[in-house]
């Protein structure tokens, strides 16, 4: 195998591993971070609108952004701007300032949503070359990231480490595993000749005709929303919802991560074995049969255990299914853009709506959302997987 490409999986390892540490880093000290602003539910919910906007702002403007300057200047600057917020967050929970904190998670989203578009044309380019997929395991580093920063978070809350120390030395790490990783980008994808680019890029009014990938769309939102909830609420979830100590709601936290760790770098042989949709229409029921547990049964250990659920059923959704929008039909970078903007609408909707809920109703009753969600997400699922078996018969 030629090096440079083992040299490029590697540098996108990396990319797909830094958004996962970090979010977990911030994730894991919600707790504390709530306590030093002094915010309610609501309050933090509209303190979370900071990450889901600057979010959707940066996944909306990535496709355009890539097809200008490509995929390299846009994954470079994306990293770097979500490296160097994290520091901003833990600042304005230091100085107790919402405003400040939610303008860090502003950044924090802009770099990690036009980070989303170019990383994974970058992954889809590899997954051309080498001829076999290959986004599943790119995105298990994200979650393996979700993994070490939330064993981080949770062994830092513990020894009551300052959160603003913590995120700090986060944004610090992050930055030369930036910096030496792009290095290994090529840099003319996107730009005039690649995916995002001419043809590919344009037309994409017509794509929302496309009945396919309106299901397809409908499934990533679930998936992306209940993956969302999970690392914006899910510590508070146990802490409020369930009566955790902060530690150990930092702890369910890393059972969820390693449950999404776990389904995605095993997830390949499930696709060959099973297909797509029925993997999607699987996963969304084991998911949704944690979320369901997390919301009734009122005990912790059937809590901690329905987040395994949670997290096996969330981890294949998003990835499975850009894989299988940019196979249904032609312009595959445009169809891949759509669907990883309607995900990350589940980003922008679902924080504040929850939290507003959650407010009013307790953040465990908000969780229903999510639970109906993955419920029509597992019949649209087995609804495609009921059309493909008749497609095979038919051949």
């Amino acid at each position: 195998m030629d090096s440079a490409i083992d040299r490029r999986r590697l540098a996108l390892h990396a990319l797909f591993f830094l958004p996962g540490l970090n979010i977990a880093s911030w994730v894991t000290r919600t707790p504390d971070i709530r306590d030093q602003l002094g915010a309610s539910t609501a309050e933090m919910g509209l303190v979370l609108f900071g990450l889901s906007a600057g979010s959707m702002i940066g996944i909306l403007s990535s496709a355009r952004l890539v097809a200008r300057f490509g995929t390299r200047l846009v994954t470079t600057a994306g990293s770097l701007g979500a490296a160097l917020s994290t520091p901003l967050i833990g600042l304005g929970a230091a100085l107790s300032h919402s405003p400040l904190v939610a303008a860090g998670l502003l950044l924090f989203g802009l770099g990690i949503g036009a980070n989303e578009v170019a990383l994974n044309i970058e992954g889809a380019d590899v997954e051309r070359i080498l001829a076999r997929p290959v986004l599943p395991t790119m995105h298990g580093f994200f979650s393996l990231g979700t993994v070490v920063g939330a064993t981080g978070g949770m062994i830092l809350t513990a020894v009551t480490f300052p959160a603003a120390w913590h995120l700090l030395v986060v944004g610090l790490v992050s930055l030369p595993v930036v910096l030496l990783a792009v290095r290994h980008l090529p840099s003319g994808l996107g730009l005039g000749r690649g995916p995002a680019a001419g043809p590919e890029s344009r037309g994409s009014g017509r794509l929302w005709r496309d009945p396919r990938l309106l299901v397809i769309g409908a499934i990533v939102l679930a998936m992306a929303l209940a993956e969302g909830a999970a690392g914006d609420w899910l510590p508070l979830i146990m802490v409020d919802g369930h009566g955790f100590a902060p530690a150990w709601g930092s702890a369910v936290f890393v059972v969820f991560a390693a449950a999404m760790t776990l389904g995605r770098f095993t997830g390949n042989g499930l696709l060959e074995r099973y297909g797509r949709e029925k993997v999607l229409s699987a996963g969304a029921v084991i998911g949704g049969v944690g979320v369901l547990l997390v919301v009734l049964v009122d005990s912790q250990v059937v809590a901690f255990a329905a987040v395994l659920l949670w997290g096996l059923g969330a981890a294949l959704g998003f990835p499975v299914a850009l894989s299988a929008a940019g196979d249904s039909g032609d312009r595959p970078a445009a169809r891949i853009s759509l669907v990883a903007t309607v995900g990350y609408g589940a980003f922008l909707v679902g924080p504040p709506a929850l939290g507003f809920l959650g407010d009013h109703y307790g953040l465990r009753r908000a969780m229903i959302v999510v639970l109906v969600l993955l419920t029509v997400a597992a019949a649209l699922a087995a609804m495609l997987a009921r059309r493909a078996e008749t497609l095979d018969t038919v051949r």
